[in-house]
């Protein structure tokens, strides 16, 4: 039996695509919302989830950052999925019969110049493979979808035009979330830790708490603040490192850390991906 891979969105999403490039061989689940993708991982509908973390030109997906840490579940992966956008049409159409462009509004920003270029008139749809999806259905040549180029295989549509985005580098990093911890071996590779913590209400308890990190050589690679429950004092920081938690490094570092931390929790130690 293959196993069932859950992520947000439609089918044809950017994310189905990542869940395609990382499990190639399994079932595919869409799941309405991330909050689904979670809950279908944790009640065992799904043996997996993959889900979208940060994007290099728009920052962190808030919602994981909230949801992730409380949700018992583990990362045991990551994926770095180039975004290339696509104007697809249904099957015969020409980029000359297209006036009207349909996607989510964030796929149209990032497509200005070419809508411009073209004078398209835009659709604002709710994401990028419903938008392919109603192209296809509605079987109008006059409207095309901006999409992923896996979207044009699941729908049945024509790639009238490739990687018309403004920015090459727009990339979104991706998590595997898995039931159960599947640590790497330590020093099979480049292995990454990401965990969470809360400092003690104390004088540069910040500063202190990361000075192990420093002093022990120990790469750290994001730290991100966010509140909690919408408190102004109350923080949380998400962290990632370079290290496995049984480097001696590591483990003084984290020394260090819970000295100055009321809450310290690892999220997950997994094999480092390529951007």
């Amino acid at each position: 039996m293959p196993l069932k891979i859950a992520f947000q969105g439609e089918p044809g999403a950017f994310s189905h695509a990542a869940v395609h490039a990382l499990f190639p061989a399994e079932e595919a689940l869409p799941c309405a919302t991330f909050e689904d993708t979670i809950a279908t991982v944790q009640k065992g509908v799904a043996d997996r989830g993959v889900v979208p973390v940060e994007n290099s030109l728009y920052g962190r997906i808030t919602d994981i950052y909230h949801l992730l840490p409380d949700s018992g579940l583990f990362i045991t992966g990551e994926h770095f999925l180039r975004i290339e956008m696509n104007l697809l049409g249904v099957r015969g159409a020409k980029l000359s019969d297209v006036t009207h462009v349909q996607s989510l509004s964030v796929a149209l920003g990032q497509c200005r110049k070419f809508i411009q270029r073209h004078k398209f008139q835009t659709i604002n749809a709710i994401d990028t493979a419903g938008s392919a999806r109603e192209v296809a259905e509605t079987g109008d040549k006059h409207v095309a979808a901006i999409a992923s180029r896996f979207a044009a295989e699941v729908y049945g549509l024509d790639l009238l035009a490739e990687n018309i985005e403004d920015a090459s580098h727009n990339t979104t990093r991706f998590l595997v979330i898995s039931r159960t911890a599947e640590e790497p071996k330590p020093r099979a590779g480049t292995v990454k830790t990401t965990f969470v913590f809360r400092v003690r209400n104390v004088p540069a308890a910040l500063y202190k708490a990361m000075g192990g990190f420093a002093t022990n050589g120990v790469n750290m690679t994001k730290l991100e603040s966010y509140m909690l429950d919408g408190s102004f004092t109350a923080t949380q920081f998400y962290a990632d490192i370079e290290g496995h938690p049984s480097d001696r490094s590591v483990q003084l570092a984290f020394e260090e850390l819970k000295f100055f931390t009321d809450h310290f929790h690892v999220l997950g130690v997994y094999p480092a991906g390529k951007p």
